[in-house]
């Protein structure tokens, strides 16, 4: 059976803390906050991907009160995400997202970004698709004050 699971992440841009999107560190004059390296789009992706095959979202999994999970890499939840697919028989057919922001640009980074998801899910590069818009100047993303990040993961179960 074909299932459809649809993700979604934010988070407030701050100086001090690293650029990192798609499991990327992006030079930028800010980062997102979070307790893990609060990278967006994998989040999205992460909640996408669990919600195809009914499962509770990131937060469930990977909660910011664990201490565990402070600072790591958020390309370790997809690794831990593709265990879960593992254990249910699920396959990972593929993943689209989107990045909203207005900086840093995107596009240059979008194939190194496409590498680390599908190597995280062992995947193909050619099942991870990443598009990047802006929100036109307006609201905190528009103000540059955070990144959103939205995604839909189809995936085959037994």
């Amino acid at each position: 059976m074909n299932r459809v699971g649809i993700g979604y992440d934010v988070h407030q841009l701050v100086e001090g803390r690293p650029c990192v999107l798609g499991g990327v560190t992006i030079p930028h004059k800010t980062g997102l906050d979070g307790h893990s390296d609060a990278d967006a789009l994998i989040h999205a992706i992460a909640d996408a991907i669990l919600g195809a095959v009914g499962e509770s979202d990131i937060g469930h999994h990977f909660p910011n009160t664990d201490p565990r999970w402070k600072n790591v890499p958020s390309r370790i939840f997809l690794e831990q995400i593709r265990e879960i697919l593992h254990g249910l028989g699920a396959t990972l057919n593929n993943i689209d997202a989107t990045l909203i922001c207005e900086a840093p640009k995107i596009n240059p980074h979008i194939k190194a970004m496409k590498a680390v998801i599908a190597e995280a899910l062992m995947i193909r590069i050619d099942q991870v698709g990443i598009k990047a818009t802006t929100n036109e100047t307006m609201g905190f993303i528009g103000r540059q004050e955070g990144i959103a990040a939205m995604a839909v993961a189809s995936v085959d179960m037994p």
